[in-house]
């Protein structure tokens, strides 16, 4: 069974950690300080660990970069990228910006470029899958709808990758929408602004997306 190293230490590192260990995976979840996540490890037995960014990226034979779209590279430079090269790399990251909504609506920092694309640049050895970015942390693991498995959205320039992605996603729960190369975060990421337009202007933050085809 792969290792799991999740940079990140707030609610989607937490969740996902969670849900990899629930279905049987070990996890190192990786932050700059450790004694955040003490009842975390303590809560999730024995295949939940903490550490270091580095030791966490050393540890997953996949990885899981759950910080903040604006500090994402500069985790990956922090942990060292040796240590992602030629890894899976989950990205669920979004770039959003520090200025507040408008009429319910995030702010990006990028323009023309996704997220993904502007790491997959700076790292090309890494490969990168955008997922988890277009729902809550609440709804990652075995998300619970009426309707039935919502669609996840993935996009990534790595076959292999992509197809190890979505082996997990299935285990979580989802249905797999493979939008094609890094290129597609440019409309990947922008749904989670209209996934949170309902929770800024109405409370309500338990939703999903569903591809529905004819």
């Amino acid at each position: 069974m792969l290792k799991i190293g999740i940079l990140g230490s707030g609610a989607v590192a937490k969740a996902l950690g969670i849900g990899f260990i629930k279905t049987g995976y070990q996890v190192m979840l990786g932050t700059r300080d450790t004694t955040k996540l003490a009842d975390w490890k303590t809560n999730n037995g024995n295949n939940a660990s903490i550490g270091s960014f580095e030791d966490a990226a050393k540890f997953g034979d996949l990885l899981v970069l759950a910080v903040q779209g604006n500090i994402a590279a500069e985790v990956i430079e922090a942990a060292g990228p040796q240590y992602f090269n030629h890894k899976t790399v989950i990205d669920p990251t979004n770039p959003i910006s520090k200025e507040p909504p408008q009429d319910g609506v995030l702010k990006f920092f990028t323009k023309d470029e996704s997220l993904i694309e502007m790491l997959q640049a700076r790292f090309p050895e890494v490969h990168f899958v955008k997922a988890f970015n277009s729902v809550g942390s609440g709804q990652m693991y075995i998300p619970s709808f009426k309707e039935g498995k919502p669609s996840m959205f993935i996009c990534g320039n790595n076959t292999a990758a992509k197809t190890q992605v979505a082996e997990i996603l299935d285990k979580f729960g989802w249905e797999v929408e493979d939008m094609g190369k890094a290129t597609a975060g440019r409309a990947i990421e922008p749904l989670c602004m209209l996934w949170c337009i309902p929770g800024f202007l109405n409370n309500k933050w338990s939703h999903a997306f569903k591809l529905l085809k004819a």
